[in-house]
């Protein structure tokens, strides 16, 4: 059994008279690829969005457990749920800084550790001895992630530049620049082409297996889901049917009618 990492432990979060999330709980392991899958308008982004400090849940409590104690994330800061509570995030809509390079943008991502060093900024102009040592490290750390998602060739082309695949795995690049503990994925694989789905498939379960942090996935691809995760969650309408392994989650009947549909009794008769 592998340890919990995150905890959600009824977590609701309405907007008016809607409920996005209605009473949610579940857990995700360290060094596990957690998937949340569900049908569009099910609350997988809002949770995504709570969990990372967008929103703060009106009921509910998410704890992420480190190594010296556990963390409330909805009772952090957005900006201190990444740099203190150490979790990572990609989005939907690529977000990357299209004019800067490949390489700035991972060396743009590690900015606190090299604020830090820098001793806000004073040590990097008196070129420190300090800071130019974590400049160095930073450098080192943004060339062995590009090294990772096969961009290191591209590192001074601009990230705009790229074609979609490679900026969905540069994305992914800077979010692991962060030194996350969890890492959160908001369908990485939306918009690929299969055999980049592939190689999205080997880089997640490398990620997992070689760094040892636990990964949140939002994915519609099924190939994706069901090739890579260890635990797979359900939403339908906010609330959770069904949560299990891929081979449970397959063939569970709630899990097929959320996304397939159920005839009505008129229609079986016929």
């Amino acid at each position: 059994m592998r340890s919990k990492l995150l905890e959600v432990e009824h977590v609701t979060m309405r907007f008016g008279g809607l409920f996005a999330v209605n009473d949610l709980s579940f857990s995700a392991a360290n060094r596990s690829i957690t998937a949340i899958i569900g049908p569009n308008g099910a609350g997988k982004t809002t949770l995504f969005n709570c969990i990372t400090g967008f929103y703060k849940p009106q009921i509910g409590r998410l704890t992420l457990h480190h190594d010296d104690g556990p963390v409330l994330l909805e009772r952090l800061d957005d900006y201190d749920i990444a740099k203190k509570a150490r979790v990572g995030r990609t989005f939907q809509n690529i977000r990357l800084f299209a004019r800067m390079s490949v390489l700035e943008n991972l060396i743009v991502a590690q900015h606190n550790t090299l604020m830090r060093a820098s001793a806000l900024s004073l040590a990097g102009l008196l070129g420190l001895a300090r800071y130019g040592k974590a400049e160095k490290l930073a450098v080192d750390k943004a060339r062995y992630w590009l090294n990772k998602v096969d961009l290191l060739d591209h590192a001074d082309a601009d990230a705009g530049s790229l074609p979609y695949g490679s900026q969905r795995r540069l994305e992914i690049a800077r979010a692991m620049c962060t030194d996350p503990l969890l890492l959160c994925l908001d369908e990485p694989a939306a918009g690929l082409n299969p055999r980049e789905s592939l190689e999205l498939n080997t880089l997640l379960t490398g990620i997992r297996d070689e760094h040892g942090i636990g990964l949140l996935l939002i994915e519609h691809d099924m190939s994706v889901v069901m090739g890579i995760s260890d635990w797979v969650v359900v939403l339908d309408y906010g609330r959770k049917i069904a949560e299990g392994t891929p081979v449970e989650i397959r063939n569970d009947p709630a899990v097929i009618r959320a996304y397939l549909g159920e005839a009505d009794d008129e229609d079986e008769d016929r």
